[in-house]
Parts: C-alpha cells; sequence; structure tokens
C-alpha cells in the first residue's frame, strides 16, 4: 500500500525506487547488518528502523550496531 500513498510514492521516485521493497532492508541478522551498513557508508546520520516480523531479534541486531 505504502507505494501507492502519494507522499511515499514522491520520495520512491526521488530515490529511483520502483516500490518499498527497493528501500527495505530484510533478511537474516547478518543481511540486516549488512544493509545498516550500506546506508551508513552512503552518508547517512540519522536512521529509523520499523521492525515488522521477528521484532525482538531485529531489535536486537539494532542495538548491536550502535
Amino acid at each position: 500500500m505504502y507505494g501507492f500513498l502519494p507522499s511515499y510514492r514522491a520520495m520512491l521516485d526521488r530515490e529511483g525506487a520502483d516500490g518499498p521493497a527497493d528501500v527495505a532492508i530484510v533478511g537474516d541478522a547478518a543481511a540486516v547488518a549488512a544493509g545498516v551498513e550500506r546506508v551508513r557508508e552512503a552518508g547517512a546520520t540519522e536512521f529509523v528502523a520499523v521492525p515488522f516480523a521477528n521484532r525482538e531479534a531485529t531489535l536486537e541486531v539494532l542495538a548491536d550496531l550502535r
């Protein structure tokens, strides 16, 4: 649904993403850690995570990255 909301669609279009899956970081702990690291290496100074599956494990991975 997010790919169809005007505000999200505008952001996705600015980033050249076809849909939310193109900007989501998903996978096991190693994949999530690597995805967040790619965001950091790209120059991000702020990051907001919204865990949507296996919340506790995701929060653990994110805490380890701080």
